[in-house]
Parts: structure tokens; sequence; C-alpha cells
């Protein structure tokens, strides 16, 4: 659902029960959009959350990238860009603000540029 100060609250799709999970209990939390969809293991007798899963790629629109240098497309060159989660990403230097890009949840990781 949303972050706040105690964490992540989270929504069974199903039951519509909530339940708030500390940042730390989620890897890549950073990554984490409000209104995406998680699976949420939990433990059977103690009924706490074991491990948090976000979806393997997500599709997030990079807020803030300085502009590429015209021309410096021989290299595989990299540049830091700020996606709309706030986590910071490296990106080609063919990205540009705006642009929508997939990145891989496991390691924060640019994929692809994705078309609007």
């Amino acid at each position: 659902l949303y972050p706040d100060e105690a964490g992540f609250n989270f929504m069974d799709n199903e039951s519509f029960d909530q339940i708030s999970i500390s940042e730390s209990q989620i890897t890549n939390s950073n990554l984490l959009k409000e209104g995406t969809n998680v699976e949420i293991l939990f433990h059977a007798v103690k009924n706490v959350p074991l491990t948090i899963e976000l979806p393997t790629h997500m599709t997030l629109e990079v807020t803030y990238t300085e502009p590429g240098v015209k021309g410096d497309t021989a290299t595989n060159a990299m540049k830091w860009a700020t996606i709309e989660t706030g986590a910071e990403v490296k990106v080609p230097l063919f990205i540009e603000t705006g642009d929508l890009i997939k990145v891989d949840t496991r390691d924060s990781s640019y994929i692809e540029r994705v078309k609007k």
C-alpha cells in the first residue's frame, strides 16, 4: 500500500487485512513503489512475515539525471539517475529525465529503456 515512519504497510488482496513491515526486512526497499504487488511468506504458527519478494523487474520513471554528452556512445559509459522511488541507478548515457526504465530489483541494475 504505502510507506510511513514505521516501515511499509501492505494489504492482502483477498482478505484486505493490513500488516506493517519494517524497511530492514525488505531487500532493495528503495525500489518499492506504492501499489506494487509483492509476495510475503508468513510463518505458519507465529503468523509473522519471513520473506518479502518484490517483482523481479519493475518499470520506473527517471526523475533526474545529468544530460549525456553528445557523441559519447562508443563506450559502455554509465551515469547515475534518480528514479521515482528516490533510489539511484546506473544507466547508459542516452537515458534522459522522464524516461521509463526497467530495473532488476535483485541488484538494482538497469535492464532497458521502456517505450511510453
